[in-house]
């Protein structure tokens, strides 16, 4: 291959971003690594259905190969599997086949496990030397998890499985394969040598956990979340997954912030957590600060023990109470080290903010509403391995209160409700309760007393996209030549699956029709997902391991490298924008979606996302932040309402976002389906141009999640129609239609145009952002008939889609309307049913395919993809909503006498088939009723 594309390399990378998210948690009498010659027996059912991701559109990364924990270790040169219990595991599967649940969002939580005999764990544990037990999960998008067994619970069969083997065996280690925590109860019972969370490790994952067990590499991942006793001890249980409105009392106190200011033994394993095989120091270097660049720590990490390895150091602050209340500690630093030989040490310098340090008041009560405040009193340091064990490192004291930055009320409640803070009692923490405040403005007043500079309609002048770029006239000049519907017609995104992207991708935007074209403007591709580049005709790329796993490395540079990678992956297959990184807060544990995000904690999630958008840029393509903001449940998540305070959403649920933007120079940003304090966050003024234009300073694109609602007000219901009410707020893609330009969705564009409610210039608003993104990507250059370098290595790159044609159904057309057996095709994720057809006669041809939604939700997404030959020739999208018999009709290529394949691949099942046939077009029947007659 060329010097830049190296696809070993890209292995190797994810192989070690999988391993150092990987989070030791116990590791009594020195169970772990795992000798030369070890015999292990590997029980559990997950053996044989390795997760490398979660469910959804963030999982369906279409790829050559994936590397399962078992298959890891078979394959390992310095480990020996006990074949018998494998054996075992092969016939209980045969006969409990995995269960891959009915289309969208059904995938269940969990595989029936294999009960185990006395005899057989008695015989296994004569014959080995350790037991693994791999438990897996998996939930995603529209499938939350539940405090149910199989789900966030062991089920029964599991915990019994368990116990038997932690009797029989000296070294039990246990390894969970899930997306995000799981109730850890049974820890105290079972009582396992070893314990490790795997998470979902992509393809390489497999791989990356056989080379923590062997010592290979040394674990070096920490905890992003808090793992408590219960499910009830988070602040946030009582108020999630209600079906209209999830009321946030707990406000700020999230994760460890809850659990260190309130509920320190409720904890089992704290924020940050994780073991290492060898031990170290953190010691103190120097503390310094100033009111300009803010406080300085150094520390010097040593590897106090005998194995190499690397180390995290977290720096956390406890602020002084003040008027407003603040968390006992909050990170607002980290770093890692190298790797450290034996005695080896290595310096670490943090240089703290003092606007990290600040907080938000929303009510005024320090004097300053809406202002981030740094206030009176003592702000103490702490760095160390994880939240708990962190120790002093220096303290300031400020003697005034310093606003740090005054900014406006934004997209506060419109309702009082109570949220927790914290007092002092006796030197104590207690619960204390305050009303939040009153919002004083609608959400999207602000919008009218904000209207960009009116744009008038010149007509064409003659001037195309390449003219702004090279100066010769603006871009207000430029977009004055677009008519209104062309305006209307750019900002909305066409998909899934549009034929003028890449094949297969979700979406497609800019210049969606021949008129926008004629202006030089470029369609750009955007692609699922955080996990890897889906594509749903069947494409292959390469699976990254998921959010949660990244997040638990800690390390920058890591994720930035990874992520650089993956934007040769994402150039290589011509596409634009990959629809991720996602980086909502782990509000709750039981948030189906956690696989794709990162953490409880804002600062640590907007760094490493800072770090990937930073590795995407290093080639042109960029990432596609999202659900921008407050999406914590899956359950009913185009509707329910999300109410929180103004302080919460700034200091926690945006303050990711924020990092990204300002450090990470994000370029994209996607909504949420559904609302926050009434108003869907699609629509929201305050969300999209208060805060991140004005405040933030952003000037890239914002879209929608994939048919999303508006409102225009706070509590008025949404409407998939009203776009009009995202254009205004500063939404510029309305995501996603089936053809822009005809108005396919429907939507109340030019009714408000008319009426006034929404004006030309906000039109052209969001067309200028669109056209300045546009100008970055490598489409554009693509559009212009440039190509780099680059661009010819990264062709040779990319292998032609080869899947084997396999169980044909061969098909004689002797009719001009030929049915095919719709009983034979095969409806179900990854599926694939190829037709062996035989024509007589050189003919044009439709195929005509009768299919709807068979019980899916209705936010599924159902793709079709049909190929003739080796060419794909449309993927066509039905969702949920598609309760009632569509007909799907595809002009297929005209075919010459003698042998054609048509394959039908679904990337997702939940269709239901009525019929399929192919019909001869009339122009040719006649020729073609003549062939049938000479062949008799």
């Amino acid at each position: 291959m060329g010097k830049t594309w190296n696809i070993e390399e890209f292995k190797k990378t994810a192989r070690s971003a999988a391993a150092e998210g990987i989070v030791m948690l116990k590791n009594d009498n020195n169970a772990l690594p795992l000798g030369s010659g070890t015999k292990v027996a590997v029980f559990g059912r997950s053996q044989m259905n390795y997760y490398k991701s979660g469910t959804g559109s963030g999982g369906l990364v279409n790829v050559d190969y994936v590397v399962g924990i078992y298959e890891a270790i078979a394959a390992s040169k310095d480990l020996i599997v006990n074949e018998g219990v494998r054996r075992a595991y092969e016939e209980f599967v045969q006969k409990n086949p995995f269960d891959t649940g009915a289309g969208w969002a059904a995938e269940p939580w969990f595989q029936k496990e294999m009960p185990l005999t006395d005899d057989m764990v008695t015989t296994a544990s004569s014959e080995s030397d350790a037991a693994i037990f791999i438990i897996g999960r998996t939930a995603g998008e529209d499938q939350d998890n539940k405090n149910e067994q199989g789900s966030y619970l062991l089920t029964d069969e599991e915990f019994d499985a368990l116990k038997k083997v932690r009797s029989a065996f000296d070294r039990t280690i246990v390894l969970l394969n899930t997306g995000n925590i799981i109730d850890m109860k049974w820890i105290s019972d079972i009582d396992p040598d070893a314990i490790l969370y795997v998470w979902q490790g992509g393809q390489e994952g497999g791989n990356a956990v056989c080379d923590i067990l062997t010592g290979a590499v040394n674990p070096s991942g920490r905890l992003s979340d808090t793992i408590a006793y219960d499910i009830d001890d988070y602040s946030s249980t009582e108020n999630f997954g209600s079906d209209k409105k999830n009321v946030q009392t707990e406000d700020i106190y999230i994760g460890y912030r809850y659990f260190e200011t309130f509920a320190k033994n409720r904890v089992l394993y704290p924020f940050g957590y994780g073991l290492s095989y060898t031990s170290f120091k953190i010691a103190y270097d120097s503390f310094d600060y100033d009111m300009e660049d803010g406080v300085k720590i150094s520390v010097v990490v040593t590897n106090t023990g005998d194995i190499a390895g690397k180390e995290v150091v977290q720096v956390y602050v406890q602020e002084p109470q003040g008027a407003l209340g603040k968390p006992a500690r909050s990170l607002c630093s980290f770093g890692k080290t190298d790797i450290l030989k034996p005695g080896e040490c290595q310096e670490l310098k943090f240089t703290i903010p003092w606007y990290y340090l600040s907080s938000y008041d929303d009510s005024g009560i320090t004097g300053h509403k809406s202002a981030y405040v740094c206030e009176e009193g003592d702000y103490v340091f702490y760095a160390g391995s994880d939240v708990r064990s962190a120790d002093v490192v220096g303290s300031v004291k400020l003697d005034k209160l310093y606003v740090m930055q005054q900014l406006e009320e934004a997209y506060a409640p419109v309702q009082d409700f109570e949220r927790l803070v914290p007092g002092v009692e006796n030197n104590t923490f207690v619960k204390v309760y305050e009303d939040a405040p009153t919002r004083t403005l609608d959400p999207n007043v602000k919008r009218s007393e904000r209207l960009p500079k009116d744009n008038v309609y010149t007509g064409d002048k003659g001037y195309k996209l390449r003219d702004v770029e090279t100066g010769k006239v603006t871009l207000e000049e430029f977009i004055s030549q677009l008519s209104d519907k062309d305006l209307c017609t750019m900002v909305r995104g066409e998909g899934m699956c549009s034929p003028k992207v890449t094949a297969g991708i979700a979406g497609a935007f800019g210049g969606v029709s021949d008129s926008l074209q004629r202006f030089g403007i470029p369609v750009a591709g955007c692609s699922d997902g955080p996990s890897g580049i889906r594509m749903d005709c069947g494409t292959h790329a390469f699976s990254l391991p998921n959010g949660t796993c990244l997040a638990c490395t800690f390390n920058e540079d890591l994720n930035e490298e990874l992520f650089r990678w993956e934007a040769l992956d994402l150039r290589r297959h011509r596409i634009d924008a990959l629809l991720g990184p996602g980086m909502n807060i782990h509000r709750s544990p039981l948030n189906g979606r956690n696989f794709e995000y990162f953490s409880e904690d804002p600062l640590l999630t907007g760094k490493l996302v800072a770090a990937q958008l930073k590795g995407l840029h290093r080639y042109d393509v960029t990432g596609v932040i999202k659900h921008f903001a407050g999406n914590t449940q899956e359950f009913k998540r185009h509707t329910v309402n999300n109410v929180m305070s103004e302080r919460a959403l700034r200091e926690i649920y945006l303050k990711g976002f924020e990092i990204a933007v300002r450090e990470g120079s994000a370029r994209a940003i996607m909504s949420t389906y559904g609302p926050v304090n009434g108003i869907w966050t699609a629509s929201s003024f305050d969300l999209l141009t208060t805060i991140l234009r004005d405040e933030w300073g952003f000037d890239g694109i914002v879209m929608t999640d994939w048919w999303a609602m508006g409102n225009d007000e706070a509590g008025a219901p949404g409407d998939y129609a009203n776009v009009a009410s995202q254009v205004r707020a500063q939404n510029d893609l309305n995501m996603v239609n089936s053809s822009a330009e005809d108005n396919s969705n429907k939507d109340n564009l030019e009714e408000a145009l008319k009426d006034g409610r929404l004006t030309r210039a906000e039109l052209a608003r969001s067309a200028s952002n669109i056209l300045r993104f546009l100008l970055k990507t490598p489409v554009y250059r693509h559009m212009l008939g440039e190509e780099s370098e680059l661009d010819i290595e990264l062709k040779d790159a990319v292998s032609e889609d080869d899947a084997k044609l396999q169980d044909m159904i061969k098909v004689k057309m002797n009719s001009d309307v030929t049915e095919l057996d719709a009983s034979k095709i095969v409806v179900a994720k990854g599926a694939a049913t190829t037709f062996l057809l035989t024509a007589p006669c050189k003919c044009l041809m439709d195929l005509e395919l009768v299919a709807r939604a068979d019980n899916q939700p209705d936010v599924a997404q159902l793709p079709v993809s049909i190929f003739q030959d080796k060419s794909l020739i449309k993927t066509v999208t039905l969702t949920g909503m598609d309760k009632e018999w569509q007909t799907i009709k595809v002009n297929l290529y005209p075919s010459f006498v003698g042998n054609f394949y048509l394959k039908l691949y679904f990337a997702q099942g939940g269709l239901e088939i009525q019929s399929a046939r192919v019909v001869v077009t009339k122009n040719m029947e006649e020729e073609f009723k003549r062939g049938i007659a000479e062949l008799g």
